[in-house]
């Protein structure tokens, strides 16, 4: 059991994960859009309707968190950071240059976290045969044990997500749930509810 859990934990895909802000938010912000809307449903000391609103809303206020997350991180945040950063620092750190892309360097950074055998098995697959055929990359992945992973792109990146995090979950999807939540909530009926609990209270 312990080595079970020992080998999950030390698995290059689960700490890949865990180093990825993006993934991080996403997977955070999925248990919150099932775990409070579940925990409200459970709670016995509130009347049915004000368990159906405050769930609904709940739900619906982490649903657009996501969205907004994911619609501006990846291609405003992740992408204009790397563009930055090899903008600036690509005259004193030069592996900036060696990459096409984001993409491509977290391809490639993907497969520089894996053992060195995994990680042939991953590059002689047929879709995987043309990766990385410039500038040694695909060598320095088939050969070195421990291949350079360039954690300035990579620190880069994750700086430019969680920017992204700040100003996507605590300014831009607060403001959007503002406008969007009540409307939808009277699509869905539970408006009416609410006003009626109000009236009674």
């Amino acid at each position: 059991m312990i080595g079970a859990i020992a080998n999950g934990l030390s698995n290059a895909t689960f700490v890949n994960v865990t180093q990825n802000t993006a993934a991080r938010v996403s997977i955070e912000t999925t248990l919150k859009s099932i775990g409070r809307p579940g925990f409200i449903l459970i709670d016995n000391d509130i009347d049915e309707n004000t368990k159906k609103y405050a769930a609904a809303k709940e739900f619906l206020y982490q649903a657009i968190c996501l969205g907004v997350y994911l619609a501006i991180i990846p291609p405003v945040f992740k992408n204009g950071s790397y563009k930055l950063g090899k903008k600036y620092f690509s005259k004193t750190h030069p592996e900036f240059n060696k990459f096409k892309g984001m993409s491509e360097y977290l391809d490639y950074h993907k497969f520089a976290g894996k053992n060195i055998n995994d990680r042939k098995a991953s590059l002689l697959k047929t879709k995987s045969s043309l990766k990385f055929t410039h500038d040694g990359l695909r060598e320095d992945l088939l050969t070195k044990e421990n291949p350079e992973k360039y954690n300035l792109i990579k620190g880069t990146i994750e700086a430019g997500t969680f920017l992204g995090s700040i100003l996507g979950l605590a300014v831009l999807a607060p403001q959007i749930s503002h406008h969007t939540i009540h409307p939808v909530m009277k699509v869905l009926g539970l408006e009416k509810s609410k006003e009626n609990l109000d009236t009674k209270a």
